[in-house]
C-alpha cells in the first residue's frame, strides 16, 4: 500500500474527481481532497492510496507535473506523519504558558525577565 500526495489542485476537484483521475494507474483504495475545518472548502491538496507501491511509482511518474481539473499539479510521495505526542501545534518555545518546576509557572512571552515580572507583581498586590 502506498500513498501519495497531490498538491496544486484545483478548488472544485472533488474526491471522486481525484478518484476518477488515478484509477487508470491501479486500484485505489481511498482519495481524499484535504477541506478547511471551518469551511469546509478545499485546501488545494490531496491523498491518494494506492493498493500497489508499483502503481503509486506508476501514477506518481505519469501525473506530476501534469494538468489535472484545469491546473499543473505535483504529485509525490506521501511522508507519514509521526505519531505519538511529539509535533504539531504548540508553541514550540516561542512564548507561550509554560509550567515551572516549583509551580511558579506563568505567561513567558516577550515582556521582559521573570525577576522583573515577580517585582513589579509584587509591588502590585501590597
Amino acid at each position: 500500500m502506498s500513498k501519495l500526495f497531490v498538491g496544486g489542485l484545483a478548488w472544485h476537484t472533488t474526491d471522486e474527481t481525484l478518484r476518477q483521475g488515478f484509477q487508470d494507474f491501479g486500484v485505489v483504495e481511498e482519495a481524499v481532497v484535504v477541506k478547511d475545518h471551518d469551511t469546509n472548502r478545499s485546501r488545494g491538496f490531496g491523498f491518494v492510496r494506492f493498493a500497489t507501491d508499483e502503481d503509486a511509482d506508476k501514477a506518481m511518474e505519469a501525473m506530476n507535473n501534469q494538468e489535472f481539473d484545469g491546473r499543473v499539479i505535483r504529485v509525490d510521495k506521501a511522508s507519514e506523519r509521526p505519531r505519538g505526542g511529539a509535533g504539531g501545534g504548540g508553541f514550540h518555545g516561542r512564548g507561550g504558558y509554560n509550567q515551572r518546576e516549583g509551580g511558579n509557572g506563568g505567561y513567558r512571552g516577550g515582556y521582559g525577565s521573570s525577576s522583573i515580572l515577580r517585582s513589579t507583581w509584587s509591588r502590585s498586590i501590597s
